[in-house]
């Protein structure tokens, strides 16, 4: 199934980057793969929802074996370079894939969910010892509406996301924040070792 969905890249343009995995942790709604995709434009992904080879994998190679999917899409910005942008190069090769799904309260949205990842995006600068990169926006998925934001970020390591996370200065803001304006959230989180490279 990994092989498959990670060969998508290769039949369709559009896609730049992508990463995928089976999920370490546990979480709360039971979820266990994870793929993280990177579009050049918006438009790309709304071709990539209508492929056919994509149709094909979701329908013969995932659903199968899948007894639920949820998406969040969001637009974001990373640094004018050709390795950030593609995630090539030895810094994306190894690692640890960090999806946070969060939902903000309706009432929330604007002045207090903006200055909560505002803050979060600072506190990312500060670390990069830790941090490879990290992205984070709005969802503009308009059949999945579960989650309202998600934020990826690629750690360096696994203790590197485990410093981050159990960090002062992450549980403050997390504290300060985000806990009072927050609905639910997912975290969970991926080892980028070399799977899924198989070209079917």
């Amino acid at each position: 199934m990994l092989d498959y969905l990670y060969t998508t890249q290769y039949q369709m343009r559009g896609i730049i980057a992508i990463t995928l995995g089976r999920i370490s942790d546990q979480n709360i709604e039971n979820y266990t793969h994870a793929v993280y995709m990177r579009f050049q434009r918006k438009e790309d992904l709304g071709k990539f929802y209508e492929n056919p080879f994509y149709l094909g994998v979701l329908r013969e190679r995932v659903m199968p074996y899948c007894h639920g999917l949820i998406y969040v899409d969001f637009e974001s910005e990373v640094e004018d370079d050709i390795l950030p942008i593609f995630r090539k190069g030895e810094e994306f090769n190894y690692g640890v894939e960090f999806i946070l799904l969060i939902s903000f309260a309706k009432s929330k949205f604007g002045g207090p969910a903006e200055d909560a990842l505002a803050s979060l995006a600072e506190l990312i600068l500060e670390f990069p010892s830790l941090i490879v990169q990290s992205t984070q926006g709005l969802n503009f998925c308009p059949s999945s509406k579960e989650y309202t934001h998600g934020v990826v970020i690629r750690f360096r390591s696994i203790e590197a996301l485990e410093l981050f996370t159990g960090s002062t200065e992450y549980k403050d803001i997390w504290r300060s924040k985000f806990q009072m304006i927050v609905q639910k959230t997912l975290p969970i989180h991926f080892s980028v070792d070399p799977v899924g490279t198989e070209i079917m």
